[in-house]
């Protein structure tokens, strides 16, 4: 039973919750709460170490460690390494999306649709705590691929200017391009892709990315 709060595991587990330079260097990541693991346990990822309250770990040390507003009774480490990347003929191409909630919703509404998801650089980091908890477990079951490997066949979708969706030829291997939430796409993809606009109706100039990204997702499927 650990109960020091500088017992190395622990220590481990906040930093992983909190810095993503942390992440990155270490290649592990942590989830909280029961329902991130049990996910996890479906994917068939062995944690690298599962800290539960009042079997391994005092409730009051797991308590101080997470950074939910009621603390998880159990958190997991990872290994990035252990996520799924094998490609799939739907991709969705995320450009600079910073928030990591957005990252996790997309996360979420690819697996629903089985589809995969490239990130740029300047992303927010899909294995935050924030990301993690939006993506509901998808992040398990979603592969993250290399955004030089999208397929060529590129759909930028773009908040005016563009055909509309629902009269452009989606065939698979395709890749669905979403831009950042302040300044969309750049140029630079826009003009090396096929530009798709969602028409709205009323004032609203745009859709929030997700929303959008779910949109392209459902028109993609409903023709196969």
């Amino acid at each position: 039973m650990i109960t020091s709060r500088d017992n190395e595991r622990l220590k481990r587990a906040h930093k992983l919750l909190r810095s993503r330079k942390h992440r990155d260097e270490t290649g592990l990541f942590a989830c909280e709460g029961e329902d991130l693991v049990d996910a996890a346990r479906g994917a068939e990822l062995e944690p690298v170490d599962l800290l539960v309250a009042g079997e391994n770990v005092a409730p009051e040390l797991l308590a101080s460690v997470s950074t939910l507003p009621h603390p998880a009774r159990v958190i997991g480490v990872y290994a990035r390494a252990q996520l799924p990347r094998e490609p799939r003929e739907v991709c969705l191409g995320l450009w600079r999306l910073v928030d990591p909630g957005n990252v996790g919703t997309l996360l979420r509404t690819a697996d629903a649709f089985g589809a995969a998801v490239a990130l740029s650089a300047g992303c927010a980091d899909p294995v935050s705590p924030k990301a993690l908890r939006a993506s509901a477990g998808a992040i398990f079951r979603v592969p993250l691929v290399p955004w030089e490997e999208l397929p060529d066949n590129r759909v930028a979708l773009v908040s005016r200017g563009g055909t509309p969706l629902v009269d452009v030829e989606l065939t698979p291997p395709v890749a669905l391009l979403l831009g950042s939430e302040r300044d969309g796409l750049p140029e630079h993809l826009v003009t090396i892709s096929y530009k798709a606009t969602i028409p709205l109706s009323g004032g609203v100039e745009s859709l929030n990315v997700a929303a959008a990204g779910a949109i392209a997702l459902y028109e993609l499927s409903r023709r196969s």
